[in-house]
């Protein structure tokens, strides 16, 4: 009998539960969908994602770079700029997280998110 079919159905598919550890860890499902419109600067991204702070924004964003989802590049001056986008393996969840994004608008009620920002700014 094959490994795939002892599978329980009803045991947590590790593939996923990685998905959403990775996504599911604050603002990094966000960046990646902001970046999904297209490369931003650090100060592009910091105005974007509303309540995440300047170390927080660096470390998530080093994080995606480390896992592949996101390059960084720099630009010489005067003045320096650096650029976020998304490599091939980011621009895959692009769907993905527009599906999420249409679920939530029609499923979620608009005021447990707009409770969720707040707690986010405070």
């Amino acid at each position: 009998m094959s490994e795939q079919t002892q599978h329980d159905a009803r045991a947590c598919d590790g593939a996923l539960a990685r998905a959403f550890g990775f996504l599911g860890k604050r603002w990094n499902g966000i960046l990646l969908a902001t970046l999904a419109n297209g490369p931003a600067g650090f100060s592009d991204l910091r105005r974007s994602v509303a309540g995440i702070s300047d170390s927080v924004l660096s470390d998530r964003l080093g994080e995606l770079a480390r896992a592949g989802l996101v390059t960084r590049t720099v630009h010489p001056g005067p003045p320096v700029a650096v650029v976020y986008e998304l490599t091939g393996s980011g621009r895959a969840l692009a769907p993905a997280l527009a599906e999420l994004t249409t679920w939530a608008r029609e499923n979620l009620p608009a005021q447990e998110c707009a409770r969720e920002g707040e707690r986010q700014e405070a």
